[in-house]
C-alpha cells in the first residue's frame, strides 16, 4: 500500500472488488502511482465465489435469496465449508501460493499423499520471499483448495489434511 493514503487505498481496493463482481470479471490488476517512490499495485482475483486481493480482506459474494423457508437440505452445504473443517490448513499470510518448489517441478503434495508433521506442503510468496508452509499435523491430504499461483489471504483455507 502507499505510504500516505491507507484509507483511500482500502476504498479503492473495495471499489475494484465490487467492479470485478458487477462486471463478472475473474481478474483485475491495477497499478496506482502516487509519486516517484510511492505506488500501489493491486491484483484482485475471483475464485469459487470468493474475491481475494493481495492487500485487502476477502469479500464474499452474496448467495441468491431463497423464496421458501430453509430446508434440511440446506444444512449440509454449511458443513461442507472447507474453512470449518477440523483438518483445514489455513494461510498464515497474504501472498501467492505455489504447489511446487519451481515451475514445472513435482508438487510438494497431491491428494491422497501421506504427510508428516512439519513437512512442506506448499510455498507462499510474500514480498519476494518464499515461505515454506509446513503440515500442522501428520495425515493424508484429502483436498487441495488452491491452485498453483493463486493469490491467498491471511486465514484462507489451503488444503484439508486428515
Amino acid at each position: 500500500m502507499s505510504k500516505n493514503n491507507t484509507e483511500a487505498d482500502v476504498a479503492f481496493i473495495q471499489a475494484l472488488a465490487e467492479l470485478l463482481n458487477k462486471n463478472e470479471l475473474t481478474e483485475l490488476s491495477v497499478k496506482r502511482e502516487y509519486g516517484e517512490d510511492d505506488s500501489l499495485d493491486v491484483r484482485v482475483v475471483k475464485q469459487a465465489n470468493i474475491v481475494t486481493t493481495q492487500v485487502a480482506a476477502p469479500v464474499m459474494q452474496a448467495a441468491p435469496a431463497a423464496v421458501a423457508a430453509p430446508t434440511a437440505a440446506a444444512a449440509p452445504a454449511a458443513v461442507e465449508d472447507p474453512a470449518l473443517h477440523p483438518g483445514c490448513v489455513t494461510s498464515p499470510m497474504v501472498g501467492t501460493a505455489y504447489l511446487a518448489p519451481e515451475p514445472g517441478a513435482t508438487p510438494f503434495v497431491a491428494v491422497g499423499a501421506t504427510v508428516a508433521e512439519g513437512q512442506t506442503v506448499l510455498i507462499i510468496e510474500a514480498m519476494k520471499t518464499m515461505n515454506h508452509i509446513p503440515a500442522p499435523r501428520a495425515g493424508t491430504v484429502k483436498r487441495i483448495l488452491v491452485g498453483d499461483g493463486t493469490a491467498v489471504e491471511y486465514g484462507a483455507p489451503l488444503m484439508i489434511i486428515e
